[in-house]
């Protein structure tokens, strides 16, 4: 039974192998590693180690072995011991051994056991594929550039070519200036525009705020009312009918509820007064009078009674209705 090939299987998988009465294999990663004198690459890798000291039996390679043979956990363990005894006489004998795939023990002066793992193998799993590997050295040419000597131009061209820059100089600082004015009023104009919108949209806010606050006894004054109208009939056919226009109205209120407006006509008959509610206007309001009357004196002269005893905020409306 060759027990290293069921060793070096579990070092792919476990940090530690332990061979009951001889020793165990130990397993530590180690990061890539670059050589900087040779230009070499070593890739991630496990290191495996051999501590004599670690003897007792753990179970894993004998259950390993077990299932690999196809044989009792009993007979695998006889099987190691039996393998084991192998080991110590070729030490004994050679003062070597080889383990494939995993190293060599060696036996000292002192008759301790030295191992010299397989650096071949890597039994980190991650690193499959991975091998060490030598880069040239890169190779840097430097190249040098040949400046041509130029011949010194006559005195009179060169002041000429001063002129000519300077004058360029100053329509590109121009230029420049132009360009800079250009730009400010592009984006300082559309900035002025929107702070002048966003201050519009608060002032309508707050008053169309106000306007719904007091929209329930909002009251209208039509400033020019409508004439009134005569007809001319034939007096030998049609008796003469006379009809009274009363387009002077004092206001009591406008209400958004029927209900309050009839509420409030309902209180202005029970005080006396010949009081009128009209229908839903325009506005979705409902007007409520206290009285009509023909001309503007009679109008005034109420509007004065009711301003001292009930509502000073009464008015006329000016109205055929």
């Amino acid at each position: 039974m060759k027990i290293e090939t069921y060793i070096a299987q579990l070092l792919y998988r476990y940090q530690c192998v332990t061979v009951p009465g001889f020793g165990a294999f130990l397993t530590e990663i180690q990061s890539a590693q670059l050589n900087e004198s040779t230009n070499s690459f070593f890739p991630p890798k496990k290191t495996v180690f051999f501590n004599s000291r670690l003897k007792n039996n753990d179970g894993l390679l004998a259950n390993h072995v077990a299932q690999a043979e196809n044989i009792s956990y009993g007979a695998a363990v006889n099987g190691i011991a039996f393998e084991i005894q192998n080991w110590r006489q070729t030490l004994e004998e050679n003062g070597v051994i080889s383990l494939k795939n995993i190293g060599d023990l060696r036996l000292n002066s002192e008759n301790n056991i030295i191992f010299s793992p397989n650096d071949q193998i890597n039994y980190l799993s991650t690193s499959f594929g991975l091998s060490p590997f030598v880069s040239p050295m890169v190779k840097r040419e430097i190249f040098e550039k040949k400046i041509e000597q130029i011949s010194e131009r006559e005195t009179t061209g060169l002041y000429e070519d001063e002129e000519v820059r300077s004058s360029r100089s100053y329509l590109r600082y121009a230029a420049i200036f132009v360009l800079g004015l250009g730009v400010t009023g592009s984006i300082g104009y559309p900035l002025y525009q929107n702070q002048i919108a966003a201050q519009t949209l608060v002032v309508e806010g707050n008053v169309q705020k106000k306007v719904q606050n007091k929209i329930q006894e909002a009251t209208f004054v039509i400033q020019n009312p409508l004439p009134a109208v005569t007809l001319a009939v034939d007096s030998a056919k049609v008796e003469t009918a006379e009809v009274k226009l009363m387009p002077y109205h004092i206001m009591a209120g406008a209400f958004r509820s029927e209900a309050n407006a009839k509420k409030a006509y309902n209180q202005l008959i029970k005080d006396g007064y010949k009081a009128r509610m009209l229908g839903e206007n325009k506005h979705g309001l409902f007007p409520v009078l206290y009285g009509s009357y023909a001309t503007m004196g009679e109008a005034e002269k109420a509007q004065k009674e009711i301003q001292k005893g009930e509502n000073p905020d009464a008015w006329i409306l000016v109205e055929n209705l």
